[in-house]
């Protein structure tokens, strides 16, 4: 099946690749009793932002990618109300916190971006 847009070679999605390492890796440092907890939605919503990118790129039109990349971008908003929780919880330092904040609003343009050129 040919694709109109192939997820893999959007700058956005392998953004959001690095992402879900990124998000991975900071976690490993939450405490355990957050194993289900914000380290679970954290994971989860990152690879939710690449998941929809990828399933959004397989439709037909570019209006229905377009509510795929609206619910990435939406996953990027609460991934970054996730990261100010954490750091709110002093689950991570300042520097952790700047640099990953500065990663998504970078990723939530690119998608806001993307999804404003499709129109």
């Amino acid at each position: 099946m040919a694709l109109k847009h192939n997820f893999r070679k959007l700058a956005i999605w392998q953004d959001a690749r690095k992402l879900v390492k990124e998000t991975y890796s900071m976690t490993s440092n939450f405490p355990k009793i957050e194993i289900y907890g914000l380290s679970n939605q954290l994971q989860r919503c990152s690879v939710s932002i690449a998941s929809n990118i990828a399933e959004g790129s397989s439709r037909n039109s570019d209006k229905h990618f377009i509510q795929y990349l609206e619910t990435a971008l939406g996953s990027a908003f609460e991934w970054e109300t996730q990261l100010i929780c954490a750091f709110d919880l002093e689950y991570i330092d300042n520097i952790t916190f700047e640099n990953n904040l500065q990663i998504i609003q970078k990723l939530q343009a690119m998608i806001s971006n993307f999804k404003n050129s499709l129109i």
